[in-house]
């Protein structure tokens, strides 16, 4: 398969929404709904979730699939939705992307399995059952280094794109990502759908220079992801740099403590209810955190373009 018009639909800021916890600890199916609005009405140009910045692996199967059943329903087509599937089997992978494939999902996103880290023989295996089961839909290969994902390097990824008629697309955030983006599409060659960046986008521009097709970051300052982005595909480098040197101390606090930034600042924004986590070992900020988000939104506030708490009906 060679590359197509319909592979264009995947190009652009496909962001993450999070997954909201209420007080009971369930998912805050409302806060979802509302965190899933708020990313397509802040320009997104795709959903992806859940997957690692959306707290994936520690959802239950019924919670996943419940999750995705709102990703797509929310959404209702006016931006395509990429379904997270990665699991600790390939039999659980299967199983969710046989589900997002039955609710109208538009692609599906996986690492290979984790917890017990397969080798490349069986990466190649795993991602073949893995289209198999996703019935027709276009798959995304997640390169994540560890703990959770297993890094794969260009050449294997290569292979598996070469062997699959449904593996089409990449999202690479390994070591050194902007070099590997650059080396597996001179692999991969009409294979390769797409690739896009991940590491919440703090590497953007150099990833375009190298021909991705666009990032997903977390979604808590999307609409901000969306000028940066919009800047790049408009020919306008210095702007887009401009831009995103406002918006690179956000993205590297979020680095330092990942989820629990996502979630406090959009509950700042108005549109989670809580900032909790199920992560083992998850983040609890302090005042000095939240000293420090006050000043990072304070910088950040001319450039959102939905305010600082939109409003947002669900």
């Amino acid at each position: 398969m060679t590359a197509s018009s319909d592979d264009a639909r995947f190009r652009g800021v496909f962001a993450i929404p999070p997954t909201p916890f209420a007080d009971d600890w369930q998912v805050d199916e409302r806060s979802l709904r509302r965190a899933v609005e708020f990313t397509v009405q802040a320009g997104a140009h795709g959903i992806v979730a859940p997957v690692n910045a959306s707290e994936g692996i520690i959802l239950t199967d019924a919670e996943r699939l419940r999750v995705a059943e709102i990703l797509v329903d929310q959404t209702a087509g006016r931006v395509p939705v990429i379904i997270g599937v990665s699991g600790v089997s390939t039999a659980a992978s299967a199983l969710y992307a046989r589900h997002a494939a039955s609710i109208g999902a538009d692609a599906v996103i996986a690492m290979s399995p984790y917890v017990k880290h397969a080798p490349p023989s069986e990466i190649v295996v795993f991602y073949a059952a893995l289209a198999a089961a996703a019935d027709g839909l276009p798959v995304w290969i997640q390169n994540n280094p560890g703990p959770v994902g297993t890094p794969m390097s260009a050449e294997l990824m290569a292979r598996i794109l070469n062997e699959s008629q449904a593996v089409r697309f990449i999202k690479e955030e390994s070591e050194h990502a902007p070099q590997v983006i650059s080396r597996v599409r001179a692999l991969a060659g009409g294979k390769l759908g797409g690739v896009m960046g991940g590491m919440g986008g703090r590497f953007m521009l150099e990833e375009y220079r190298r021909g991705a097709c666009g990032t997903m970051p977390a979604a808590e300052v999307a609409d901000v992801h969306v000028l940066v982005w919009n800047a790049l595909e408009s020919g306008d480098l210095d702007e887009a740099r401009r831009l995103h040197t406002i918006l690179l101390p956000l993205l590297n606090y979020e680095a330092l403590y990942t989820s629990a930034i996502y979630k406090e600042v959009l509950v700042r924004r108005g549109i989670i209810a809580s900032s909790r986590s199920r992560l083992p070992g998850a983040a609890q900020l302090d005042d000095e955190n939240q000293r420090e988000i006050d000043a990072l939104l304070r910088d950040l506030s001319p450039l959102l373009t939905l305010g600082l708490q939109p409003e947002i009906d669900v």
